[in-house]
């Protein structure tokens, strides 16, 4: 039931106009969110170790709780029109998909290595913000050509140079600022060389980390059958 109130909750999404049968869409799916959303609360404290009066305190502000809670304030729009939101709240329902870790066992494993993993992925996050931004402050400071087309800077503004440094050191290049200069060029072809070794580390990060939380679900599914297969054989001994 959730998995079809993902799919047909979002699929308004797709279309700029409304139709009424997005609306039917729209309700059907919040409120199968909200009853899961107060099921979840009202049996928290079977899935916490925490005393049961705190694990009823602590649920709703919990990340997988405050995604579900935003993802329910877009029905409110079509529910209650007193408490009528911006539009900008349909694309709450974005947070809708994160519904599918609960169900769909690939996705929980990653989201579990990045969770495991975040002290290494902020590391690498935080290398790659201070290399765009000393790529940035060097290219705005040093390329001070005038574009023959525009007839002004290359790069007017600082963000200009933040963007083309993030743009080129993920190596997309989406070429709607290109340094003239000896200087910007060389420092594009060094960005770009960085941008290769500093985008591959996460990705190496996370396939390990896959790799190994996959491994130990696995071994941990083979202990539960083992156990569960003496279980059987000692009660069949017993009769």
């Amino acid at each position: 039931m959730m998995i079809v109130a993902i799919a047909i909750g979002t699929i308004p999404l797709l279309f700029r106009e409304q139709r009424p049968l997005f609306v039917y869409f729209d309700v059907i799916s919040g409120v199968i969110y909200m009853v899961d959303y107060l099921l979840r609360w009202i049996t928290c404290d079977l899935r916490s170790d925490k005393p049961k009066w705190k694990s009823f305190l602590l649920y709703p502000f919990t990340p997988m709780a405050i995604f579900d809670l935003l993802s329910i304030l877009p029905t409110f729009n079509l529910l209650a029109p007193a408490y009528k939101l911006t539009k900008a709240t349909r694309l709450l329902k974005i947070f809708r998909f994160t519904k599918i870790v609960h169900y769909f066992e690939p996705l929980d494993v990653f989201v579990t290595v990045i969770n495991k993993q975040r002290k290494l992925l902020l590391a690498v996050l935080f290398l790659a913000f201070f290399d765009i931004l000393i790529t940035a402050i060097i290219m705005f400071q040093s390329e001070g050509e005038i574009d023959p087309v525009t007839g002004e800077y290359i790069f007017k503004r600082f963000y200009d140079a933040f963007y083309w440094a993030a743009i080129t050191l993920t190596t997309v290049g989406y070429g709607d600022f290109c340094p003239v200069s000896t200087m910007g060029r060389t420092l594009s072809i060094i960005s770009s060389l960085l941008g290769i070794a500093i985008i591959a580390l996460p990705s190496s990060i996370i396939t390990a980390g896959y790799m190994q939380e996959l491994n130990r679900r696995v071994k941990e599914k083979k202990e539960e059958q083992k156990k569960e297969n003496e279980n059987e054989e000692a009660s069949d001994l017993t009769l």
